[in-house]
């Protein structure tokens, strides 16, 4: 592993959010290719930031539906319909930018994959982009990428 590189065993074809998406579009990328998290990128491809299932899941506002009592084999809704409708809408329409860490862990093509790995288990993350010396994405390595790579023959 002595030898490995960041650039011999990162993921080149980036998935990236921009800090204006949706929160909804983001959790259907996540969802569609079936991944964990995101880099966020500015309109100059510079890192700003990483989006995660972590960060959606602790900052999802939870949605009370309306209160109701049954009343001779009815429904009466003791609560308005619009506030439900608003939370659900609002929790939509949140972007990025506004759930993102902005403390992103990255390192850059030449770092060893000895580097690499033992940064991960440092800082405790589960993805770091792979930058050039402007921040502009080049890649990305996932914990998956480090298994792999210790056990591909």
């Amino acid at each position: 592993m002595k030898t490995k590189k960041a650039k011999d065993i990162m993921t080149t074809n980036v998935k990236v959010a921009k800090e204006t998406d949706t929160i909804s579009d983001i959790a259907n990328t996540l969802i569609s290719e079936k991944i964990g998290g995101l880099p966020v990128v500015d309109e100059n491809n510079k890192v700003v930031g990483i989006i995660s299932e972590t960060d959606i899941m602790k900052k999802e506002k939870y949605i009370n539906p309306p209160e109701y009592i049954t009343f001779l084999q009815g429904l009466i809704y003791l609560d308005d319909f619009k506030k439900m409708e608003h939370d659900i809408k609002d929790v939509a329409a949140t972007q990025v930018k506004d759930l993102m860490s902005t403390d992103v862990v990255k390192v850059h093509e030449d770092d060893t994959f000895d580097d690499v790995a033992n940064i991960m288990i440092k800082k405790s993350v589960n993805r770091v982009p792979i930058v050039d010396q402007y921040n502009k994405i080049k890649g990305i390595i996932c914990r998956y990428d480090i298994i792999k790579s210790m056990y591909e023959n």
